[in-house]
Parts: C-alpha cells; sequence; structure tokens
C-alpha cells in the first residue's frame, strides 16, 4: 500500500507581500493526488508569442532552399539551428490589405505594416481620432482563454514613440505604427519599453509608485517580501518542487538585479519620466533579451498566456554599431539593391533572428509540466513588409516556432502559392491555440498543412 502525503497546491497560490504578489510555476503539489503530471499536462494550454519586426527583409537570404521536410536553413535564418526541429518557415504568404486599396490610398505602407499584422484589416486612411483597424488575433485569443490568468495579454516594444501624434505617413495616424495589438477596432494597446514597468505590473500588487522607489532606492528585491512565506511553502514540498521554486525565484531576482543595473547606470530613478523612464537599459541587445525574459516568465508562472512584442518600430533609425554598421535601420532598409547595402540590412536581419534565438533558448530551458515552455508555445516572428526597398508585402519573411503542445510539427519549409492571404496563418494560429474563428481579416481558411 502507497500512502499519499503530498501537499496539495492550488494553481493560483500566491506569495504575497507589501505590494507584491508572485505567481508560482505549475508544481506536481498543484496536481490532485496519485495523479502524474505528465498526464495532468497532457493537453496544456499553448502559449503565444507573436513578435513584429519592420522593413522586411532580403528575402534572397532569408528564403530557405527547396521545400517540404527537409528545412534547410538560410544565411539568415542560420541563428535557429539549434531549435530547426521545432521551427516553420512558411513562404509566398501575404498581407494584401498593407498595400493602398483604390485611388487615393498610395502611401503609407510603413503605417500600414503594424496595424495589420496581426489582423488583416486595411486601416482607416486618418491622421485624427477617427482611428479604425481591425481586433488582433492576440485579443482575439485573450477573450478566451486570457480571462483564466492574472493578465489576459501582454503587450512589449523595444522603442517608444507613443508621443508621436497626428500624421506619421503620408495621411496616416501615428497610432497606426506604435501599436501591434488592437483590442477592438478603435481601441489599440499601449506597448511597454519599460522592463521595470512590466516587472512590476508582473509582480506588483497594488504598490505605489512611492513604494516601489524606496524598494529600488533600498536595494531591496521584491523576493525579500515574501521571505517568509517561502520559507513556509517549502517545508510541505517535495524535493522536486523545492528545486522548481528554488530556480524560478532565482530567474525572478535575476531579472530584477538586472533591471536595477540598468537603472544604476541611466542615473534615474524617477520612474514617472515619460521619455526614457529608469529600466530601460543603454544596451539595445539587453534591453531585447530582459523583455524576452520577462515574457518567459510570465508564461512560466501562467501570470498570462499572450504576449505582443514589437522589437523595432516602422522607421526605426536605430544604428548597430556592433554589427560595424553605420547606416541607421530605416535608410538601410532602402538599399537601391547596392550589394553593400544589401549586405547591411541582411547583418541587421540575422541580428534580429539571433535576439529571437535566444528567446526561444530561453523558453526551451524551462520547465512546464511535462515538457518545457517551447514544447507549449506557438511563437510567430516575421514583418508586414517583404521588400523594403520598394514596400511591397508579399512575399513576407515569417516563421513559427515551438510545438503548441504537440499541435505543431517543425522542421520545414512551408512554400504556399503566391499571394497566399497571411490573415490564412492568423486564423491557424488561433486554431492551434484551442480557439476557433469563422476568419480573420481577409483569410480564405486554414493552412492545414501547418
Amino acid at each position: 500500500m502507497r500512502f499519499i502525503t503530498k501537499k496539495h497546491l492550488h494553481r493560483r497560490t500566491f506569495l504575497r507581500g507589501l505590494g507584491v504578489t508572485i505567481s508560482l510555476p505549475l508544481l506536481d503539489s498543484m496536481l490532485p493526488a496519485q495523479t502524474p503530471l505528465a498526464q495532468t499536462a497532457a493537453n496544456p494550454q499553448v502559449k503565444l508569442g507573436l513578435c513584429f519586426m519592420p522593413h522586411g527583409a532580403v528575402m534572397s537570404n532569408w528564403t530557405p532552399a527547396g521545400d517540404g521536410a527537409a528545412l534547410e536553413l538560410s544565411r539568415t535564418l542560420k541563428p535557429l539551428e539549434p531549435f530547426k526541429d521545432q521551427v516553420v518557415v512558411l513562404s509566398n504568404l501575404a498581407h494584401a490589405k498593407a498595400g493602398p486599396e483604390g485611388p487615393g490610398d498610395n502611401g503609407g505602407d510603413h503605417t500600414r505594416c503594424p496595424a495589420v499584422y496581426l489582423n488583416g484589416v486595411h486601416p482607416k486612411r486618418t491622421d485624427g481620432a477617427d482611428i479604425r483597424a481591425g481586433v488582433t488575433i492576440d485579443q482575439m485569443a485573450a477573450a478566451q482563454i486570457g480571462q483564466q490568468t492574472p493578465l489576459p495579454s501582454l503587450e512589449l516594444a523595444i522603442e517608444d514613440y507613443s508621443g508621436l501624434v497626428g500624421s506619421c505617413d503620408v495621411g496616416f495616424s501615428c497610432t497606426y505604427m506604435n501599436t501591434i495589438s488592437w483590442r477592438t477596432p478603435t481601441t489599440p494597446l499601449p506597448m511597454e519599453i519599460n522592463p521595470r514597468v512590466v516587472f512590476d505590473h508582473l509582480f506588483g500588487d497594488g504598490a505605489t509608485a512611492e513604494e516601489r522607489l524606496a524598494r529600488i532606492e533600498q536595494e531591496q528585491s521584491i523576493l525579500d517580501a515574501v521571505t517568509g512565506q517561502v520559507k513556509q511553502l517549502e517545508r510541505g514540498l517535495g524535493s522536486s518542487d523545492r528545486n522548481r521554486v528554488a530556480e524560478y525565484l532565482d530567474t525572478v531576482r535575476e531579472i530584477e538585479r538586472r533591471i536595477q543595473l540598468a537603472e544604476k547606470q541611466n542615473n534615474n530613478a524617477n520612474l514617472s519620466v515619460p521619455v526614457s523612464p529608469s529600466g530601460i537599459p543603454d544596451d539595445h541587445q539587453e534591453h531585447t533579451k530582459l523583455m524576452f525574459d520577462l515574457m518567459t516568465v510570465a508564461f512560466q508562472a501562467d501570470i498570462t498566456r499572450i504576449s505582443t512584442f514589437m522589437m523595432a518600430r516602422e522607421v526605426s533609425y536605430r544604428t548597430f554599431p556592433m554589427l560595424g554598421i553605420s547606416e541607421s535601420f530605416h535608410p538601410a532598409s532602402h538599399h537601391q539593391n547596392n550589394p553593400a547595402r544589401l549586405e547591411n540590412l541582411t547583418k541587421i536581419n540575422t541580428y534580429h533572428v539571433g535576439l529571437m534565438a535566444y528567446f526561444l533558448d530561453k523558453l526551451k530551458a524551462t520547465k512546464d509540466g511535462d515538457g518545457n515552455l517551447l514544447d507549449h508555445s506557438l511563437i510567430l516572428y516575421g514583418s508586414g513588409m517583404s521588400n523594403s526597398n520598394v514596400h511591397n508585402h508579399a512575399p513576407l519573411p515569417i516563421f513559427i516556432a515551438g510545438g503548441a503542445a504537440g499541435r505543431l510539427k517543425g522542421g520545414r519549409h512551408l512554400k504556399y502559392p503566391e499571394n497566399t492571404p497571411m490573415s490564412n496563418l492568423l486564423l491557424t494560429i488561433l486554431e492551434k491555440a484551442g480557439i476557433h474563428q469563422e476568419s480573420v481579416g481577409d483569410s480564405t481558411g486554414l493552412l492545414t498543412e501547418v
């Protein structure tokens, strides 16, 4: 006879302290007695990470050779090699709604790209307050599965131009360029660029700005507020759960330490500064990695299952001196087919794919139920533009990654007929997440091969 002595915890168990609420990762102790973890986690909820990159790509260096099951990664996609068996590259997808529609609708491609990326809906041409686009798939998902988590969704970005108003691109409102997430056709969601704000959003619990500022200035960790609860919790856990909790809290503390370091380097702890609030690293790579780490820990603790991330903004003037490139991103994208400038843009494209590889690695290294977060996630990466030199919207540079909880088979290059709607992939992503939708934007049906 086997005695059941395991302590049972609710999946929504939190550690609480002054101004702090910390969710826990999935533990054996959260499962009913005598229920194997693998059995309970056999149908985990898919996590959606939807990432956007502007300015398209040098498609000749992006597109893999051949098609089908033998995925041969191209030069630009080479950083994905360690995860090739969980990557699907999709060729010949198009976002026709990102282009002009009818007379008088020329121009504005840079504003339409982010607005159309996750909904396939042509935005209204206006530089006033009467903006209109379409509900994006992240918010379709948030309306159904997002209500099961503390945060329905998480919206992140690297570059902030939210202070810009009026027309940003030939009669189109700047609002269209500042987000890829729309809760309703007239409600765009703001994207957060400050890791400190995101961190407090994930782990704070109504603390005032003064309380958070005092904790930062005293170099205190949010974990200090829950030390007693951690010790009490651990006494009732098995060794496997104790190790998992310890690893998770170490991850939280490491992210917090890096944010604090960035704040010291910025020499500005005032969280209310609107243009460049503290917590934003000067180093672009560190900033991006911090955001990916926050996405990972939010998925791990089931704080949210849906996140969007603008890894750069259309018409970005970020420079990349670490790549030996003096020309900024947007000018480099208008390469005029000059070999040297095509080489520069290829290096920038490859650099960003390398950052995605970092994210995939973090997900793969994070346990989740009977597998890891990459097994249970569906990650989208791509652009609403193809050849940035001519502002076209097909064929788009797109790949998806992860196992989607057993619903996605990687290691493939799927080559579709030219101008297959990108919205078909958006519809398919929702279906993989267990969300049935009749259509998304200009979709014509599911991509059944995915």
